[in-house]
């Protein structure tokens, strides 16, 4: 029989290891939390609603994870492009980012090194057939894909206010003729046929890239922007005449106004028609406007069968501080799921070719139709066509052109650009 002594030794014995491993062993670390940085400059209205609907898509996919909504407001995307590019030149960059598709991207991110190839995701995820593939391209660089198109909006359209159109009995023009008839026919009646906003310069470049597309057609137009259509040829030449006179009936006072002062002035009767993307349909309805009843829409003159894309996208950065949560981040926003909660409400379509049409409203309808069946072109003004030096130039030469009439200047000064920014010899 053991002792008391003894067993009370022998219990000591026995707990020593335990408790020397107990004082030796360092409290537990809790695990890093899950974080997703998300950079963009969506930060007010329908824009602002989309991406937070986004969000609560990949919440519930992917839950326990921190989104950082990192949005930088003003400028139409300059100011946050400003601080974007301050991050990654500083080696801090977000784990993804808000980015055209085309040469914004390209030219900007992935040409520089800054970019991962995506292509391997694309294929995992089965997207290859699900994107056309002109859109496809302008994420892509000798091959491979680097960015995730979230949404398409369409550049080249020309809005009107239908009921001015009713009240004389006027039809929508869809070729140069038949713009110039209606806007004669304006302005006899004491109506601005056209309105225009360029105090920020990009809108009236925004005009002229859709006659420059009216004039050229598609590969012509596309040839721009690598050198196989000339900046002083006479095509070019024909789509300054054009300009130049439907300038002669827009607003007087064009430069005191921005693109969405100049639509509520065809909102309020003031003028007839404006050139501009459909986010002009989104200034129409936060006003309280009915599309089909107080506005319509048609191709810009001579743009049937062309589709100017303007493409917001997501890629995956080189040392995205959470690299799976990007990950994750990418396929919401390329699944039909992210797409169809997201563009109803930033007023945009699918990227996708498979959402629900039941979803978008009837001008939506209709601009999935043609973005489905039309040539898919590119926008200078919106990042896609062209390297940044260059679009820069281009705003400035157009808007000196509204002023002067110079043709001949401005197409050399266009040339000239082209040939420094390295797009063409």
């Amino acid at each position: 029989m053991i002792s008391k002594r003894r067993w009370f030794l022998l219990v000591a014995l026995l707990l020593i290891p335990a408790l020397l491993l107990a004082a030796c062993a360092r409290p537990a670390t809790p695990a890093p939390a899950k974080k997703l940085e998300i950079f963009s400059w969506w930060t007010a209205g329908g824009e602002a609603e989309g991406l937070e609907a986004m969000f609560a898509v990949y919440r519930q996919k992917y839950p326990g994870v921190e989104i950082i909504n990192a949005t930088v407001a003003g400028g139409a995307g300059a100011q946050a492009k400003a601080v974007l590019k301050t991050r990654m030149l500083g080696g801090d960059p977000p784990d993804s980012f808000q980015v055209h598709g085309g040469a914004e991207l390209i030219d900007t991110w992935v040409k520089t090194g800054y970019m991962e190839d995506i292509t391997d995701l694309w294929k995992s995820e089965g997207w290859m057939d699900k994107f056309p593939k002109q859109l496809i391209d302008l994420v892509s660089y000798e091959g491979k894909i680097y960015s995730v198109p979230v949404n398409v909006h369409r550049g080249n359209v020309l809005w009107y206010n239908k009921k001015v159109f009713d009240r004389y009995g006027l039809q929508p023009p869809t070729t140069f003729d038949e713009f110039f008839q209606v806007a004669e026919a304006l302005k006899a009646k004491g109506v601005t046929p056209l309105a225009l906003g360029d105090k920020l310069k990009w809108e009236a470049a925004h005009l002229f890239e859709t006659v420059l597309a009216g004039v050229l057609g598609a590969e012509k137009y596309r040839g721009l922007w690598n050198g196989q259509t000339s900046w002083t040829g006479p095509e070019v030449a024909k789509a300054f005449e054009i300009f130049g006179r439907m300038l002669d009936y827009v607003n007087e006072d064009h430069a005191a106004h921005t693109w969405d002062s100049a639509t509520q002035l065809v909102l309020d009767g003031k003028a007839a028609m404006t050139v501009m993307g459909d986010w002009s349909h989104g200034y129409f309805l936060s006003k309280g406007a009915k599309p089909g009843v107080d506005y319509g829409w048609v191709p810009a003159p001579n743009n049937k069968g062309l589709f100017m894309v303007v493409t917001d996208t997501f890629g995956l950065p080189k040392k995205a501080p959470h690299r799976e949560q990007a990950i994750a981040w990418l396929k919401v926003c390329g699944s039909k799921e992210g797409q169809e909660a997201f563009n109803p409400k930033k007023g945009s379509i699918c990227a996708r070719l498979d959402c629900d049409r039941t979803k978008f409203d009837i001008y939506l309808q209709s601009s999935m139709d043609d973005f489905a069946r039309d040539q898919l072109i590119p926008s200078e003004v919106h990042g896609s066509a062209a390297p940044e030096g260059f679009a820069t130039a281009f705003n400035d030469i157009i808007f000196n052109f509204v002023t002067n009439r110079d043709a001949k200047a401005a197409m050399e000064a266009l040339q000239k650009a082209c040939v420094e920014n390295k797009m063409c010899k």
